[in-house]
């Protein structure tokens, strides 16, 4: 690999990790957190042209877990594969003696971004949410839980329906920057099957689940594209894609 090519691969690793620790809980505040996919985006964009067909054949794939409270189904699941696809992993929940937990799987610049990106969307919808009941004090009891639940699955529709176009505009604008961004892109799909391949690992689907597709379901959706996923976190966000 160039030293050219080296050093712009390490500063954009540099700057993912630093991304991937600009939490809500590590004091990040929730404007910054909630702009984040734009810039997860274009790390994603930067990292792919840095490269060359060698380096995506040896790059090795890991695993990272997010561990999750209790065993019932949550909102957020109905945005986690678009979460997956839009940081090119795999992604699956695993059920054992150590607590339910989803893993993705790919690249290690891409399990950190979707790892990050998975925290900041939850965040989100916990936040929309709150701003929702607030504003509907006489639900109670059953009406406010189906409520809830219909506002926050039609959340993350939206949002999935968002990542999955944004996905798709990188992986064209990665083809169209460079002559070889359409071969580069299917090299790294194809390293990622193989090695997923080798884990033994069995995804089965979830299946689709009923969505009371109500009023409270479609003022998720509004919620959904409310959220800022083309704004750069941090101020201007220039500074750290220099």
């Amino acid at each position: 690999m160039p030293p050219s090519q080296d050093t712009e691969i390490a500063r954009v690793k540099a700057r993912i990790r630093a991304l991937a620790d600009r939490t809500v809980s590590n004091g990040c505040t929730e404007a910054e957190a909630m702009a984040a996919a734009e810039m997860v985006g274009r790390l994603l964009e930067r990292y792919a042209l840095s490269m060359e067909e060698i380096d995506l054949r040896e790059a090795r794939c890991v695993q990272v877990e997010i561990p999750l409270p209790g065993r019932q189904r949550r909102p957020i699941d109905g945005c986690v594969p678009a979460i997956a696809r839009f940081c090119d992993c795999k992604v699956w929940l695993a059920r054992d003696g150590a607590g339910p937990r989803y893993v993705f799987f790919g690249f290690e610049t891409d399990t950190s971004l979707a790892a990050y990106l998975f925290q900041v969307v939850g965040r989100a919808m916990v936040v929309e949410l709150e701003r929702f009941r607030a504003t509907r004090p006489a639900l109670r009891g059953v009406p406010l839980r189906q409520a809830s639940t219909s506002f926050q699955q039609g959340m993350a529709a939206r949002l999935a329906e968002r990542l999955e176009t944004m996905h798709a505009e990188r992986e064209a604008g990665v083809a169209a920057q460079r002559q070889t961004g359409t071969a580069l892109i299917l090299v790294k799909h194809r390293v990622v099957e193989d090695a997923f391949r080798e884990t033994g690992t069995r995804l089965v689907s979830g299946g689709r689940r009923s969505l009371r597709q109500d009023a409270a379901f479609r003022h998720g959706e509004a919620a959904g594209e409310r959220v800022n996923l083309n704004r750069p976190v941090s101020g201007d966000g220039r500074g750290l894609l220099e």
